[in-house]
């Protein structure tokens, strides 16, 4: 007689349902694992989740001689389990499974003896996992087990479909709330009154509101009276139009109120669904504000690279002070000390010394240094146009001013701007620059709308301002504003410690630009260009040095064709110049001498020496140092 003669398929149904119907999940698999193994008196029955990219069978509910197994996970090649997953079919070992599967150490420990294992199926033929069973003694082949056994599997199949289908329909709800939540415009869902039902992140920052307190306010309550009817009329529209378009775009016209009373405009998608019978509409939402401040910082930007760009195609070859002399390092010490600041600078001096490339120094080392740095020259610029151009104007606001456009004060935002020959700006401008100064705030031309800037003003001029105050030709009080912390840039004839320098450096970029080989600039070269007065400064250096790689003659600057015209400390006078007396021409000639030899570092004879730079025999140049009382300094 068979041990499942006594088994009553109606009483396995009853059984599922009477020990499962009250459980979900992980309590339904070990009801229904329980249920399985009091019922045909076996030692073990569990019930498993497939996970194939690991080819492991991992437990949900594991029963072994009356004892719950938390956590058995096993792999699944060389155990019984095997040809269930991976054939999808029933199998049933009736005797020696230990033996028939030797590379399955749990058969052994468990002392199992019999096997019977049914995959759980997925309506697609997938494979979700198998429920089974073990037993110490033998189960013979029985037509009542199996069949019971397949009815436990069919229900523990469809727990794991239900189980799956919650889990995709989590995941999607899940997906759609951070597809919603991230949004950047505001989606909000109205019921069929117009009350909130469901906000995003994006509504609460739109409304100024907390999410508690839009849902369940009526929407009517975030419009103002125009923008209601509006609302109402395409709602209507909406509703009228049944089967057909479910959803209007409203561009303009919408106007909304936040939390604090403000109104600001915007542009809607409205659209209608029905759910449980009940209509609902969803409106997404964009402050237009917030796209035009956008949109003007986008333009804003465009305008501050096409400046760069231009700056670029004009800027200067060197992008650092060279120098090493007492008066720059002077200098130095206080562009770094005023940098820091957010202090007016006025930067003084003479035509060609790097007014603009102090001014640089100054910008990139100060916590401006990330924004632009806006240059004016204001001595380059028609009067009539100084003031667009600093200001900005409005389309219309004069003959030619066919679009609107942004002044460089506005460009220079956050940053500096640079205003170069500041002395040549026009009285009836000075003014505006001074509240600019001191507001900081303007009204382009041909605008009635206040402007507000945050820039450093660095200004520079070759012209004594205070001369010109006394002249009535500048302001005495944007005088005193620009002159917060005055630099003065010394003129290189007051630097001659860094000819050498500059000129080694300026001769390196030019055969770089050019294309040449070139050998450096000779002592005799040095000294050459040391005894000159340089009237136009280092601007004129860097010239001078170009010309002399361009007319280079045997791999070495030509400074005979660079500096033929003009006069060196040594080039005699002409008879039309001022006639001098006899101490005059010594004092002139002690200069000279001094200049050459100081330029030669008090080296008198060979390559190098002054006697050869002023064309004398070394010992007639001892003779007039003798004569003259020139003293070399300690």
């Amino acid at each position: 007689m068979s041990r499942f003669d006594n088994l009553n398929l109606d009483q396995a149904l009853r059984l599922i349902t009477e020990g499962t119907a009250a459980e979900t999940g992980t309590g339904f698999y070990s009801a229904l694992v329980k249920a399985l193994a009091e019922t045909l008196n076996t030692t073990g029955a569990w019930v498993t989740e497939y996970v194939e990219e690991t080819r492991r069978l991992r437990s949900l509910a594991f029963q072994l001689n009356g004892e719950w197994i938390s956590d058995y996970e096993y792999d699944l090649p060389g155990t019984p389990c095997e040809p269930v997953i991976t054939e999808a079919k029933l199998v049933h070992v009736p005797e020696n499974v230990a033996e028939l599967f030797p590379n399955d150490p749990d058969l052994r420990k468990f002392s199992a003896v019999s096997y019977v294992g049914m995959p759980l199926v997925d309506e697609d033929g997938t494979v979700m996992g198998h429920l089974a069973i073990l037993d110490t003694e033998p189960l013979p082949v029985d037509s009542r087990l199996l069949s019971f056994f397949r009815i436990f599997a069919t229900r523990a199949s469809a727990e794991h479909r239900r189980l799956r289908a919650e889990a995709e329909v989590r995941q999607r709800e899940a997906k759609l709330d951070r597809l919603i939540g991230s949004a950047m415009d505001a989606i909000l869902e109205l019921d069929q009154d117009f009350n909130i039902t469901l906000v995003n992140n994006a509504a609460t920052d739109v409304f100024n509101s907390s999410r508690d307190e839009l849902l369940g306010l009526s929407f009517k309550e975030l419009l103002s009276e125009k923008s209601l009817r509006i609302f109402l009329e395409v709602i209507d529209q909406l509703n009228r139009s049944a089967g057909g378009r479910q959803h209007i775009w409203i561009p303009v016209g919408l106007e909304a109120l936040r939390s604090d009373a403000q109104v600001f405009p915007v542009e809607a998608t409205l659209s209608v669904s029905v759910a449980h019978g009940r209509q609902f509409y969803t409106i997404i939402l964009r402050n237009v504000n917030e796209r035009q401040e956008a949109m003007r910082q986008i333009r804003q930007l465009t305008e501050q690279a096409e400046y760069l760009k231009a700056e670029l195609k004009a800027v200067q070859n060197f992008d650092e002070i060279i120098g090493s002399s007492t008066v720059m390092s002077s200098l130095l010490r206080d562009v770094e000390r005023v940098a820091v600041t957010d202090t007016s600078v006025l930067v003084l001096g003479e035509t060609g010394t790097g007014k603009e490339l102090v001014a640089r120094a100054i910008h990139n080392a100060s916590g401006r240094a990330a924004k632009p740095l806006i240059k004016v020259n204001c001595a380059a610029l028609p009067a009539t146009l100084i003031e667009s151009e600093l200001f900005g104007h409005e389309r219309g606001a004069f003959t030619g001013a066919t679009a609107k456009r942004t002044g460089r004060f506005q460009l220079a935002d956050g940053g500096t701007i640079f205003l170069d020959e500041v002395g040549e700006l026009p009285l009836e401008l000075q003014a505006k620059l001074l509240r600019v100064l001191q507001e900081g705030e303007f009204e382009p031309v041909g605008s009635s709308k206040t402007i507000k800037v945050n820039v450093r003003v660095i200004a520079a001029t070759n012209r004594d301002l205070e001369k010109l105050v006394s002249a009535g030709q500048f302001r005495e009080d944007l005088y005193y504003r620009l002159n917060v912390f005055p630099l003065n840039v010394p003129p290189l004839r007051e630097r001659r410690d860094d000819v050498e320098l500059l000129a080694q450096a300026f001769l390196k970029r030019a055969t770089e630009k050019l294309g040449r080989s070139i050998e450096p600039f000779s002592a005799e070269a040095i000294a050459r260009l040391n005894a000159y007065d340089w009237p136009g400064n280092v601007r004129e250096l860097q010239n001078v040095v170009e010309r002399s790689v361009i007319v280079a003659e045997d791999g070495r600057p030509n400074l005979e064709r660079a500096l033929p015209s003009l006069r060196t400390l040594s080039t005699p006078l002409t008879p039309t110049e001022k006639v001098l007396t006899v101490g005059e021409l010594q004092e002139l000639e002690k200069k000279n001498l001094l200049a050459a030899l100081q330029a030669c570092s008090w080296k008198i004879a060979g390559d190098g020496g002054a006697a050869k730079l002023l064309g004398m025999k070394p010992s007639t140049l001892n003779s007039r140092i003798s004569a003259l009382q020139i003293k070399k300094p300690q």
